[in-house]
Parts: C-alpha cells; structure tokens; sequence
C-alpha cells in the first residue's frame, strides 16, 4: 500500500472527530450539543481495533468432546460427527450456544457475526464458491427465524446447507416456558430437503448420520435440525449408549448413478443428428465437478454450452463455443441436453425454438419430464454421465454453428458497447453514475489491471445493479462468478453471501485452490446493502479482503411501479445522497464516495490494492439517481436479460 493511500485510509477512520455531518446535528440540537462536539474535538478517540480474545482464540488447539472422564455431551456427538463428515465451515451468531461451541472446538472452521440472516447467507455463498456442506446456526426463535429468507434462498439454489437451531426444552413442551420458544420445523416447510425436532438424546449420532446423508447424497438442500436442551447437554461416556453409532461409511455411500450405455446410445444418436446441439449446463455439473468433462465432451463435437444456475464459470464465458454472450443464436439450437438443470425451466422461458429437442440428464428419476416434454430422459450422475459421453461421441466439425455463435457473440458485444456508450453519456450530462458504467469498468478493471482476472470471485446483486452488471461481467473458471438473487430473487444477501465467499477463496476451498488471498468483489444496491452493511466488522475480524461497490440510486430499483399511482412513490424512496462510505468508515472499512467514471476507477484500483497488500475491505459508494432505470428517461433502462445467458438470473 502506498504512502498516500495509508495517509487516505487512516484519516477516514479518523472522521467521527471532524465529520461536518455530525458538527451539523450537533448545531440542530442546541447549544449544550454543540459545547459536547467541541468537547470531542479535544478528546482522543480509540482507534478501531482487533480485540486480543479474538485472536488468542483463534490461535487455540481443537479441543473435541471424549467418552473418557464427564464423557460427550450430546453437541459433542454432533460436532464429532461434523467433523469426520468433514464440515467445511460455521457461520453463526451466538445462541444455540451448545451447539455451536461443540462445533467450533471440535476444530469446524467457525465465523461469528452480526446477524442470523447475514451469516445464513454467507454459508450459503461460502457452498455456492465451493459445492461444500456449510453449517448455520440460531437461537431458539428471533435467532432462528431471522434466518428464514437466506434459508429460502439457500433452497432455491439448492444448496446443501445444514441449518442448526436449539429449541425449547422438551420438558416445557406446550407452556411456553421462559422466552423464545417456537416450534420450528413447520415454519421451514417447502424451503428444505429434510429436517428433524430431535427429541431423544439417544439417537442424536443417528439423526446426524440422516442430515449428512441427505446433504450428501442426489440433489442437494438445506437440512433443518432443532435441538432441545435435554439432546444438547445430555452426556455419554460409551459409545453403546448410542443408537446406531456408525462410522459414516455404514450409514450412507459415495455410490452414483451410472447411465445406461443404451441411453447414452440413444444421446449420441440425437447429437449425431442435430445440427446445432447445445448443452445447458446447471448447478448439477458444478456440484459434481463436471468441468472438464463438459469442455471434453463440447470440444469433441462442436456442441454450443450455455451454464446456468448460481455459481457460473463450469463451462469458460470467452470459449468459443460458449453461448453465455451470444444470445442471438438460441432460437436457432434443435437440440437442448440439460445436465444438472435442477431448476428446470418451462418451455417459454429459455430462448428456444418450440420445436427443439431435448434430453435431460437427472440424478432423480422422479423429476424426469417435470415442466419441459423430453425425447429422452436419462438418470445418471451428471459427472458420470459426461465422462461416459465424452468417450462415446464421435469427433464432428459443426463450423456452420461455430460461425454463428460466434457471430452472435459480435452482435452482442456490438449492442454491449452501444450501452455503456449511453451511459457514459448519461454519466456526463448528469453529473452521477450509470450502472452500465459500473458494471463495465468494474469487468475492464478485472480484465486489464487486476493480478489474475480469474482469482476475483465476483458476486452479482440488487436489481437495477444486477441486470446491468451481469451482462458485463464475465466467469472463466468454476464460481468464478456467483448469482445471489438466483432464482428466489432476494437481494438482500448480496453483500454477506460474498463475504462467505470470501473466506472460501482465503482458504483455497474446492475449485478457490490456487487464488487464495485474492479480494472479492460484489455489486450490489443500496437497498440490498442494508441487510448486510454491518458484516463489514466480521469481514474485517476473519481478514476476509471484500470489495463492495453499491450503486447508490436513492430508492429501490422496482420504483416505476408507483410512477402511476397516487400517495405511493414515497414507499419506494430513501434520503437521497445517503453516504455508506461513511457507514463503512465507522465499522473500519475503506469508505469511497464516486461521481464520476474517473473516479470509480481510481477508486476500484485503490480497493483493489488495500484488499490485496492489507487485507482491509473497502465499500465504493456510486451516487446514482433513480431516474436511469426508466427507459423513457433514459432508455434502454432496465430489462430483465435472456435466458440462458450471462445476465440471466433464474434457472
């Protein structure tokens, strides 16, 4: 970090004492409040600081639970049995205390933070970076249902997430007994996979075995477990104590379904047949670690990919028989193989022709031919099933296709640069930030000036934001890129869920091996930062580098819907010119507050440099107006974008 940038970053966490903001509210007050801000003038501060418990226990051994003496407390079964299933991580608030003290000092990675939701949504993007189960918890019930959105969020992209909550006694079933209570599994319905109140401390091992295996085994979900005190702190010293008290190897297995060699007979005929095939590679390929079957298996035929699902990169944004950037050729496909399509489309929704064939590869047969009519329907292990077609497909030259896919990736390119030209101009007549402006620079930046374009894991949220951004931005590599408000459409887990990220890429986790240190970055809305701007302190207490660049446009992106509408527009609006850089400030991050294009660059660099050399997290606040999401004011405005495609935010 330079001289100048060290000077910069401690004079803005200097700012409380000289903030013309709060020298201002002082005088609104009244005279004794502008005697006490004089007051604070003389008085000096304590910096922002780490406290020394934090890294003292940080630093401590694992201390897991033994038979031997006071024997295992039911938590401490739990939390073994975490361990051995190997548990990539924690991300929780204190409560369900028990619990997630077990899980810490049996030595699972554990982050706490600010809030429920927040630290929900970072599991969650901490799986989506890397495939991996990742751990939640809550207390009884404000704890728990805090969580409620993230979970919801989580099961949309089918996330294999272990949700944990304590629970009332079971004594006091019924009674309402102290504070806090509520019965929990009911409220999760429809947002799971599987779930269990444990309510005999006996079976605890056994009903963790249940949770791993429906983590681990067809297509992922969250899993919900509620733990009475009576389960938690109950005590073991044998083993036998225990019901079904198995090693992980007897109570599930790594067993996958093979295809068919006649079904993939039949997928290699059709291939053979179509002129312009195309494989749409969902969450199932990145779940499985699928990669570099798929581009064997593309590469071997000419056969068009389009990825989707929330973490993109399993098949390269610039090859160059990707058609993320080329939509304009879609409707020309005759063939469609889905292969871990876990979200399934129905027809309309994806840019096809009506008449295209289709294939679907499944891990579940019971979801075969759901929403879209299939020619073939295939229940195998997605891995399995590409590596198997790889070696089956004969070699075919599809230049014809190749020429168009490459052609529509011009035109689109073409219309991209229209865009941000529009809004450089819009930028410049106004005196604020277009989000094509942002979201192009912030790519170029990646591209140009960056160490490594691919070791920052970019994360694409909010609404007016996320549409724009996602055109621009660009994966390369398996969750080079991740969607936040995929498919349920939450924004408010942007910002966090990429600090989840963030600890994935710091430790080298999965597909992040090889980029660890790398900052990463969000984009994000003002309203989507609300829900999450204070785990900024927890980012900064785990050494997790984020780059936050909140486009800052004064009022929620859905504003138009109240254009027409009498004594509704104030619903949608905030103070305008609010400064989150200055939020940020006072929780100990980078604050940067930008205008211009030139000064997002400047500012996106120095971010850049903080997050790398120093580890300190910064958030650019990009002033905005509401007005550039009209495309009457400004047009083209906002739309939502093709699928599949680079901007696509569903399926």
């Amino acid at each position: 970090m330079s001289e100048n940038d060290t000077a910069r970053l401690q004079s803005r966490r200097d700012f409380l004492r000289t903030s013309a903001i709060g020298v201002g509210a002082a005088a609104a007050a009244g005279p004794s409040s502008l005697a006490f801000a004089a007051d604070m003038g003389e008085t000096e501060i304590p910096s922002i600081r780490l406290p020394e418990d934090l890294t003292t226990s940080l630093a401590e051994d694992p201390s897991p639970g033994k038979f031997e003496g006071r024997g295992q407390s039911g938590a401490e079964v739990f939390a073994n049995l975490c361990k051995q299933e190997e548990l990539a991580g924690l991300f929780c608030c204190p409560g369900n205390y028990t619990v997630i003290n077990a899980l810490a000092a049996a030595g699972i990675p554990a982050y706490g933070g600010r809030s429920e939701g927040s630290m929900c949504a970072m599991a969650d993007g901490f799986s989506r970076a890397t495939g991996e189960v990742t751990a939640t918890s809550g207390t009884e019930g404000p704890g728990f249902t805090n969580m409620i959105m993230n979970i919801a969020a989580a099961n949309a992209a089918r996330t294999p997430l272990l949700v944990l909550a304590s629970n009332m006694q079971i004594a006091g079933e019924d009674r309402e007994r102290a504070i806090q209570t509520v019965y929990q599994q009911p409220t999760t319905e429809g947002i799971k996979k599987y779930g269990k109140r444990l309510i005999d401390p006996k079976r605890v091992h056994e009903y963790g075995a249940y949770a791993f295996r429906h983590l681990k085994s067809g297509v992922p979900g969250p899993v919900h477990l509620d733990f009475p005190a009576e389960v938690s702190r109950a005590r073991f010293k044998d083993p036998g104590e225990l019901t079904d008290f198995h090693d992980k190897s007897r109570y599930r297995t790594e067993s996958r379904a093979h295809p068919i060699p006649a079904d993939v007979a039949r997928a290699v005929k059709l291939i053979q047949e179509a002129e312009r095939p195309l494989i749409v590679a969902g969450q199932g390929v990145f779940q499985r670690r699928g990669w570099d079957a798929l581009k064997r298996t593309a590469e071997k035929s000419d056969i068009a990919v389009a990825t989707s699902g929330p973490s993109r990169g399993t098949f390269p944004d610039d090859h160059r028989l990707c058609t993320m950037t080329a939509p304009g050729c879609l409707m020309s496909a005759d063939l469609v193989v889905f292969v871990g399509q876990y979200c399934m489309p129905s027809p309309g929704e994806y840019l096809f022709n009506p008449d295209i064939k289709a294939i679907r590869v499944h891990p579940v047969q019971e979801d075969l031919g759901r929403n879209w009519p299939l020619d073939l329907g295939i229940v195998s292990d997605e891995a399995l099933f590409l590596e198997m077609l790889a070696d089956e497909l004969p070699r075919k030259k599809r230049g014809p296709w190749v020429t168009e896919i490459a052609a529509a990736k011009a035109a689109y390119q073409t219309q991209l640069d229209e865009v941000y030209g529009l809004g450089l101009k819009y930028s410049k007549d106004t005196g604020y930030l277009h989000p094509a402006v942002i979201a192009r620079d912030t790519q170029h930046f990646l591209d140009h000036d960056a160490d490594d374009r691919d070791a920052v894991v970019m994360g694409i949220g909010g609404w007016t934001s996320g549409l724009f951004g996602g055109r621009y931005a660009r994966a390369n590599r398996p969750a080079n890129l991740i969607v936040p408000a995929y498919q349920y459409g939450a924004i408010g887990p942007d910002m966090a869920m990429m600090m989840g990220v963030c600890a994935a890429v710091q430790r080298g986790v999965g597909p992040q091996a090889g980029y660890e240190g790398a900052p990463t970055l969000c984009i994000t809305s003002d309203a989507g930062m609300a829900y999450s701007l204070f785990e900024l302190d927890t980012a900064i207490k785990y050494g997790l580098p984020t780059i936050t660049i909140v486009y800052n446009n004064n009022a929620w992106g859905v504003w138009p819907h109240a254009a027409r509408s009498a004594r509704s527009m104030h619903m949608y609006l905030f103070q305008e010119n609010l400064r989150y850089d200055q939020l940020a400030e006072g929780l100990g991050a980078n604050g940067e507050y930008v205008r211009t294009p030139q000064e997002f660059n400047t500012a996106l660099a120095r971010s850049y440099r903080l997050a790398r050399d120093e580890k300190v997290s910064s958030l650019i606040n990009c002033q905005a107006i509401k007005e550039f999401t009209s495309g009457r004011a400004y047009p083209p405005g906002v739309s939502m974008n093709p699928e599949p495609g680079c901007g696509a935010v569903a399926h």
